[in-house]
Order: structure tokens, then C-alpha cells, then sequence
């Protein structure tokens, strides 16, 4: 059990996780200006995209890199500084540490150390991106960035097409004609969803619809910025008998039963139990070829 206590004073210091603007500097709290000031260390992941905030608001705070190509060096060295009694912030290029950005290791491993983590309200996407789409805001459900690969992207949105909660997903640009298409497909024309675009920069843009016209729009303009995508729920879910049989079965057996049953690759089929047994793909695939 962890109780943590964040103001009390400590023997270790502690880890801020500071949101920082998506695109409108207004958005910079007060207290996240005077918390980057103030602490020792900021690992941010780009110290060169960083920079430029901490120009604008006068902070002089030494930096160090953290993104998720250097994760696991450099989550000792940040814990030998805050188990020093040091404090360390950690920003992402854009919004909240963790939302589809590094960081979520880096605070599990200062839990498990008894170090405070501090999170600080302030700039995200999907909370405004979800309160102007004019899809019901709660329940919602947030996955993030879907896969890339077009088999993987079928199999996730089959898997979500039963959801009764709104949706929300980020996506980038150059890959939006096709994560609606596959959501056309799937979810079906008529679902309702809102596109946001560029939100709090200049060029904000809310493109609000049923899939087949928002697609339209999509494959008629010349498609610029990331995006949040807000989907609304399914309204009519079907109701599927859940088939547990898979639980008396070995993971390689499992493997053996979908290539089988759908007539797939080994890769396939891993990924697919994988996704069911809810354990990491690498998991599946060292069971089945037996390493």
C-alpha cells in the first residue's frame, strides 16, 4: 500500500509532472511557470523544443532528455537525484506527461521508491477536443494513437465496435483517410464524430458529422495538423456471449487453435491472443515458438 502525503515534508525530493501548452503559450499556468523555475532538474523530451518555452517564460532550469529512447538509462539517474533530495519536473513536447507520451515508468518506478509524484492541472487535447465535439462527454473511453499496420487497426476497432462510451483516438494527418475509412467500415456510416484540428492554435478547426461525410471532407481537402477524433458510442451493441474455453488452453495451443479456426499467419494469430489474454505480445510469441 502507498499513501502519499505530497506537501508533507520529505527525506527525498519529488517529481513534478507539468503540462505544458499544445500549441497557444496562454495556456501556461502560474504554477507550472514557478514549479520549472524552481525545481532542479527538467527531463524534458526534446530539450530543443523545451527550450523555447522556457526562453519565452524566462527559465533558466537545467535540463536533461527523457523520451522514450532513453527510458530505461535514464530512470536510475533521475531516481539517484530525487532519492537525493532533489526535485525533478518532467514535461512532454505538448500536453500532460503519459497521455501518449513518456512517462508513466518513470512515475511507477518513483512509487515504488516512496517518492512523491506531483501532477499539475493544465493543457491536454482531449478534454477540450471532447467538451466541443457535441458527442456526449461521459462516459468516454480514451485510447490514444491507433496501430499502424492495417491488419492491427481492424482488429482494435472490431474489438471497440461494442463500446457504448465515446471514443476518443489521436491520430496524425498523413494517416486520418485511412483510420475513417476502416472506421467506416466498421463502425458505419452513420456514427456520429467530431474531427478537431490544430486545437488552441490559430488555424483551430472542429469538423462535426456522420463518418461518411466526415470522410468526405477528409478525401476533399488538403488535410494539415494533428488531430483528436471523437467518436460516439454504439448505441445498439450487440450483446455477445463471452467464450472463455481458451483458459484451459496453453498459450501455444491458443496460437495453434486461431491459425487453424481463421486460417492466418503465426503473427497474426499471435497478435490476436495477445490482445485476448491481455499479456504482451513478446510473451505470446516466446510460448509459441518455445524460447
Amino acid at each position: 500500500m502507498n499513501n502519499q502525503h505530497s506537501f508533507e515534508k520529505s527525506e527525498l525530493g519529488k517529481l513534478y509532472l507539468v503540462p505544458t501548452p499544445i500549441g497557444n503559450l496562454d495556456d501556461m499556468t502560474f504554477r507550472s511557470i514557478d514549479v520549472l523555475k524552481t525545481v532542479d532538474l527538467i527531463a524534458a523530451e526534446d530539450t530543443r523544443h523545451t527550450q523555447k518555452l522556457l526562453n519565452h517564460f524566462d527559465i533558466d532550469t537545467k535540463m536533461i532528455s527523457f523520451h522514450e529512447h532513453n527510458t530505461q538509462e535514464r530512470i536510475p539517474e533521475l531516481l539517484n537525484k530525487l532519492v537525493d533530495r532533489q526535485s525533478v519536473a518532467q514535461v512532454s513536447d505538448a500536453g500532460t506527461p503519459s497521455i501518449s507520451d513518456p512517462g508513466s515508468e518513470l512515475v511507477k518506478a518513483a512509487i515504488e521508491r516512496g517518492i512523491s509524484v506531483i501532477p499539475l492541472s493544465g493543457a491536454n487535447a482531449l478534454v477540450p477536443a471532447l467538451i466541443a465535439s457535441g458527442i456526449a462527454p461521459q462516459p468516454f473511453y480514451f485510447h490514444g494513437f491507433l496501430p499502424r499496420s492495417k491488419n492491427d487497426l481492424q482488429m482494435i476497432l472490431e474489438q471497440l465496435n461494442q463500446k457504448t462510451e465515446t471514443m476518443i483516438f489521436y491520430e496524425s494527418p498523413h494517416r486520418l483517410k485511412k483510420t475513417l475509412e476502416q472506421m467506416n467500415n466498421i463502425f458505419g456510416e452513420n456514427r456520429q464524430i467530431t474531427l478537431a484540428r490544430e486545437l488552441t492554435k490559430k488555424y483551430e478547426e472542429f469538423i462535426r458529422g456522420n463518418i461518411k461525410d466526415t470522410l468526405k471532407w477528409v478525401k476533399d481537402n488538403h488535410v494539415r495538423g494533428e488531430f483528436v477524433i471523437i467518436v460516439e458510442g454504439n448505441p445498439n451493441p450487440q450483446i455477445i456471449e463471452k467464450n472463455d474455453e481458451w483458459k484451459s488452453w496453453s498459450e501455444k495451443e491458443h496460437v495453434e487453435r486461431i491459425i487453424a479456426e481463421k486460417n492466418i499467419r503465426s503473427k497474426e494469430a499471435i497478435k490476436e491472443v495477445a490482445v485476448i489474454r491481455d499479456v504482451p505480445k513478446r510473451q505470446i510469441y516466446a510460448s509459441y515458438h518455445e524460447i
